[in-house]
């Protein structure tokens, strides 16, 4: 049993989701219900998108952390092309090329210029953040037209147009990473940068397609964002690109390269956005939700590597028990004609 938590991340958050969900339940009835479930959902898609592209980037070996920034950059390109009377699919045409752009800026210092992924984005992050500020100079972007709002409203089958939308990128993004060899490629280069680069893998072009894979689910993040709550304020996107770092440890995405898996990053978002959506249930004080979520966040986290430590340790103990009963028959099998030539 705990060699499968150990080894299947998805399993151990959504264990521990449940077990936390019957918990609020208990005290919260009217958490356990397929509204709950539906705000669940709805409020996990912006976190996802922003994950999932923090994701490729780290598979890489690299970081982001200009997302933020490139979420609200483009909410702002959106918003201002609405505003001034252009058609929704172009407002969202000119959002996605500005994730694009934004993306391929990200890939061009790190892949071709060489500039260190967390250097480069930092900066990135201050700039992206400063020509969003210098393009609204400061103020919010409201009476965002209806059909933009739309988006985010529920069909008759309970499931938004944004929700759709969301579930298309994540099965992009699997098929990949896990069905293409382009894809595989990204696992390749984060796990052994020299050994990829000797089988002919074009690194650059791999490291320089995560950021503008990044860069499009940032733009689709801002897209949802705006959507979402009808108007762009000039902090959008603050923050998020730490959450979605976090969301990829606690889905088992290795900093170091080279893992990940888009089952555990959407376990690891619908787990933390629960987890915020239950605390509003219970009516906790809103200043105490980022030190419960964080607590619960370390203590998952420990928990895992707790797991792992004890498994490690019994796997080492069974392959030194099958290593002593391996020698032992040797050890017999040559004394003996010893022993037989004393006797004689």
């Amino acid at each position: 049993m705990l060699e499968a938590f150990s080894r299947n991340r998805v399993l151990t958050l959504l264990v521990v989701l449940v077990i936390a969900s019957l918990a609020a339940g208990a005290f919260a009835p009217g958490y356990l219900s397929l509204a709950t479930a539906s705000v669940v959902l709805s409020n996990s898609l912006v976190l996802a998108l922003i994950s999932l592209g923090t994701m490729v980037v780290i598979i890489t070996r690299n970081i982001d952390v200009s997302s933020g920034s490139v979420l609200g950059l483009s909410a702002v390109v959106l918003g201002l092309t609405l505003n001034a009377g252009a058609s929704l699919p172009l407002a969202i045409a000119l959002c996605i090329a500005t994730g694009i752009v934004a993306g391929a800026v990200n890939g061009l210092l790190v892949a071709y210029l060489g500039i260190p992924s967390i250097v480069a984005t930092l900066g990135t992050l201050g700039f992206f953040r400063g020509l969003m500020l210098a393009m609204t100079g400061g103020r919010w972007i409201e009476d965002l037209p209806q059909g933009l709002k739309s988006l985010a409203a529920n069909a008759t089958i309970g499931i938004s147009v944004l929700t759709l939308i969301v579930f298309a990128v994540l099965i992009l993004i699997w098929l990949l990473l896990r069905a293409t060899r382009f894809g595989r490629a990204f696992y390749a280069v984060g796990d052994n940068h020299a050994a990829a680069h000797h089988l002919g893998i074009p690194v650059r072009l791999v490291q320089f397609t995560a950021f503008v894979v990044t860069g499009i689910c940032a733009a689709l993040a801002g897209l949802t964002f705006a959507a979402q709550i009808g108007f762009i304020p000039n902090q959008a996107g603050n923050g998020v690109e730490l959450k979605a770092i976090a969301v990829n440890v606690l889905g088992g995405v290795s900093l170091l390269g080279g893992t990940g898996s888009v089952g555990g990053v959407i376990a690891a978002v619908l787990f933390l956005t629960s987890i915020d959506s239950a605390l509003v249930f219970l009516k906790i004080p809103a200043y105490w939700n980022d030190f419960i979520a964080g607590a619960i966040l370390l203590s998952v986290i420990l928990l895992d590597g707790r797991i792992r430590l004890i498994v490690s340790r019994r796997i080492r103990a069974k392959r030194y028990a099958v290593h002593d009963r391996t020698e032992r028959p040797t050890e017999i099998s040559t004394t003996t004609p010893a022993h037989a030539g004393a006797d004689q």
